[in-house]
């Protein structure tokens, strides 16, 4: 299980570290491990942390949510709520993050410290100890290399990257919000152990099958779109006369 220092696992559920220690003094997160004078938080962690940023949200205080969790407990069992919450914080995708160097990345941002920040604060880069940038998804920055060395503006490639993903929140938005109002919201007071459980297999089994919906449909997408903005430009040059033409 990977474990995460303070100011890492507050970044990724979306909080601060404030509130990481606050929530911890108040006992709706547990204990972190300490190793010498480091203190880690494992995916268990991140997900109690996800969980209760998801309900304050929804207009939960931190005394409903103390009480909340503590019947939860009570109820169904520490396992049955650890469970459910491996199952939301588990990872979807196989694929390791890659770490990369300041220099391993000029060729991709060059020298602007600007241009460096915009691509941490879409999730492209991770700052890492030592000036090394962890890369979350190593298959972006190979497209972001492809298209900028084929031509393509920098700063056109990460305004696609900002809208690449406003629109993948939005699917993953679309998911998450039916099985929320149909599946938990109805039976939220009562959740017993079986839910918990029914509700973390849930989420086990669609895991993969997002992936690979998600996936085939944009393959679909990219195929027809290819076909329709390309394939013009094909058909010119085909009729062009200097088509075949030596150089």
């Amino acid at each position: 299980m990977r474990e995460y220092r303070v100011d890492e696992v507050a970044r990724l559920a979306g909080t601060t570290v404030r509130n990481v220690r606050a929530y911890q003094d108040r006992g709706l997160l547990p204990a972190p491990r300490r190793s010498g004078r480091v203190v880690l938080y494992s995916d268990a962690h991140l997900a109690r942390l996800r969980l209760v940023g998801s309900l304050l949200e929804r207009g939960y205080t931190l005394a409903n949510i103390g009480e909340l969790l503590a019947a939860w407990e009570r109820g169904a069992g520490v396992g049955d709520l650890i469970g459910l919450e491996r199952a939301l914080a588990g990872p979807w995708t196989v694929r390791s993050a890659e770490s990369v160097g300041r220099a391993e990345l000029e060729e991709l941002t060059g020298e602007s410290d600007a241009t460096l920040q915009e691509a941490v604060r879409l999730g492209l880069l991770e700052p890492e100890p030592g000036g090394r940038f962890s890369v979350p998804n190593p298959a972006a920055l190979e497209i972001g290399r492809l298209l900028t060395s084929s031509g393509v503006p920098l700063d056109a490639v990460l305004d696609a990257a900002r809208l690449l993903r406003r629109d993948i929140g939005e699917i993953a938005r679309r998911f998450v919000e039916l099985v929320d109002v149909h599946v938990v919201e109805p039976v939220e007071e009562q959740l017993s152990g079986d839910a918990l459980r029914a509700l973390a297999s849930l989420v086990e089994q669609l895991r993969p099958l997002v992936v690979d919906v998600v996936e085939v449909e944009l393959a679909r997408a990219m195929e027809a779109e290819i076909r329709a903005r390309l394939g013009t430009h094909l058909e010119r040059l085909a009729q062009s006369p200097r088509l075949g033409q030596g150089s």
